[in-house]
């Protein structure tokens, strides 16, 4: 039996892809209010605005390509039974090689109904009104929208406490639910923080922190696992 090794990524890993990050000051949002273009409220009021800025989010991620991080953690499973579980909505990971990838905020390279948050279409052309899912209902996309439940929350903790090594890279730690999967993790594990700016951890975990962008980071997190 392989070692589990977990990981939980945040948009950092991706930052060097080229897609930018929520928080940044020329990020991805910057001239659209968060809640008209992600959230059930801003879906209801102008849903037309709403495909528009995910139709061009997953062009951005269609052009993107994994970086070294996302092919470092798929080199790990030579050795390791890894499990990728991501905040992040692009297919980076999946295309960096990683087999075990469980996305908590949804995935843009796929549509669902209005009425059924579980079932995933995927889909190539852009999101338009009056495209319609199997069930009847309108097409929007596969993601997690603020004030929206996370489904797929329980099964990442589920993971999370099965790791033997837990390792977080690129997530500022301040998105819940994901930010609290740390506090499900065996408390005696190794345990590594991986992020140019290495936020707080609550609780009393014992952490080795990299202070490195993910693609250095991953680097030497690789030299010290293999």
């Amino acid at each position: 039996m392989k070692p589990k090794l977990v990981v939980l990524t945040g948009a950092g890993i991706s930052q060097e892809s080229g897609l930018r990050t929520f928080r940044d000051s020329d990020g991805l949002w910057e001239g659209y209010d968060v809640y008209e273009v992600a959230s059930p409220g801003g879906w209801e009021k102008n849903p037309q605005l709403v495909l528009d800025f995910y139709n061009m989010r997953r062009h951005d991620v269609l052009k993107a390509a994994p970086n070294a991080a996302h092919t470092g953690l798929a080199k790990l499973e030579d050795k390791y039974d890894v499990h990728i579980i991501t905040q992040n909505i692009d297919d980076l990971h999946e295309r960096g090689g990683s087999t075990k990838v469980l996305h908590l905020h949804g995935e843009i390279t796929k549509a669902r109904s209005v009425l059924d948050e579980y079932r995933a279409y995927p889909y190539t052309a852009d999101l338009k009104i009056g495209d319609l899912a199997a069930d009847g209902g309108q097409l929007r996309p596969f993601i997690v929208w603020f004030g929206e439940a996370v489904p797929m929350i329980e099964n990442a903790a589920a993971i999370a406490a099965a790791a033997d090594i837990f390792v977080i890279i690129g997530t500022s730690l301040n998105v819940y639910p994901a930010a609290g999967l740390i506090d499900v993790t065996k408390r005696n594990i190794p345990k590594y923080l991986i992020d140019k700016s290495i936020p707080a951890v609550s609780g009393s975990h014992r952490i080795k922190t990299i202070a490195m962008p993910a693609t250095l980071g991953v680097a030497q997190l690789l030299a010290e696992l293999l």
